[in-house]
């Protein structure tokens, strides 16, 4: 194959996904961020330009208590789906052997069904007269009545639908480890706990921190888990943004609420890459 042709064929296969991208990412980012600095009267959208809807979401209570009570959950959801996926992940690469294939599968078993179904189930495990409170008032104890409408239960529901996903991402970094260099150091005298701090975890420390991602943000957007499940204090932010484009038809707020998002996530992708040392997690920069 001539260079030329080669050339126009990797030009080829990089306009695709650009174009993609373009298409599907930024030309609608670009509209949410034009609606933001409109105005919504009457479920109607005023195209006058101004930053009221951010001074709002800046001055108001309201929307501050909501995004910092979704910024805490984010933050405690995502560092406990990372320490509960770690030894699952682990155990799945150590101990799996011809059955690894069979795990990985299993944890996409929650993906075949949508993710409302999936907190109506929750709902009839966690409710008033669900199976857990069921199972305990056929043994004579009193029912939990704090683990159903309350922010106990959301954060059971991000639990139950994050953990599959960021388990997945920290095995497939751990399934790319050669676990020999963790024999190797405790070969040379290291204890468990060193071999996991000084050379497991380091070196899967950038698949650790997508996984943390695809928890995080996620959480801190999410509208369907408390709206199920949250109660009458459990609004988050992503619940109530939700409102703004349903029943508030407030548009131009919502859409200055997603600008919000979508800023904040990228600042902690950018926070949290920072803390990856990646020639330590084994990228060079060079091809192979």
């Amino acid at each position: 194959m001539s260079e030329p042709n080669a050339a126009a064929r990797k030009r080829v296969f990089l306009y695709i996904p650009t174009t993609f991208l373009v298409l599907f990412f930024v030309l609608p980012l670009v509209a949410l961020v034009v609606l933001s600095f409109w105005q919504t009267a009457n479920y109607k959208i005023v195209r006058d330009w101004t930053t009221l809807n951010y001074v709002t979401l800046a001055t108001e209570s309201a929307y501050i208590i909501f995004f910092l009570r979704s910024l805490l959950m984010a933050i405690l959801v995502s560092v406990f789906l990372v320490v509960v996926a770690w030894p699952i992940a682990f155990f799945i690469v150590r101990f799996g052997g011809r059955y690894k294939l069979i795990f990985s599968l299993l944890l996409a078993v929650p993906f075949l069904s949508g993710e409302v179904l999936r907190l109506i189930a929750l709902q009839g495990m966690l409710g008033p007269t669900g199976l857990i409170n069921g199972a305990l008032m056929r043994l004579g104890a009193a029912p939990l009545r704090f683990i159903m409408y309350s922010n106990s239960a959301t954060f059971i529901a991000f639990v139950y639908l994050y953990l599959p996903m960021t388990v997945t991402t920290i095995y497939l970094s751990l399934l790319n480890f050669d676990l020999r260099l963790a024999s190797a150091a405790s070969a040379c005298g290291a204890g468990r706990l060193r071999v996991f701090s000084e050379v497991i975890w380091p070196l899967n420390l950038s698949g650790t921190m997508i996984g943390f991602l695809l928890s995080f943000i996620p959480t801190l957007s999410a509208s369907l888990a408390p709206r199920f499940l949250g109660g009458p204090n459990g609004t988050l932010y992503g619940m109530s943004m939700a409102q703004q484009f349903g029943e508030s038809g407030t548009w131009a707020l919502g859409a200055a609420m997603g600008v919000v998002l979508v800023l904040f996530s990228i600042a902690a992708l950018v926070i949290l890459s920072l803390g990856v040392n990646l020639r330590r997690t084994g990228f060079t920069g060079m091809e192979r």
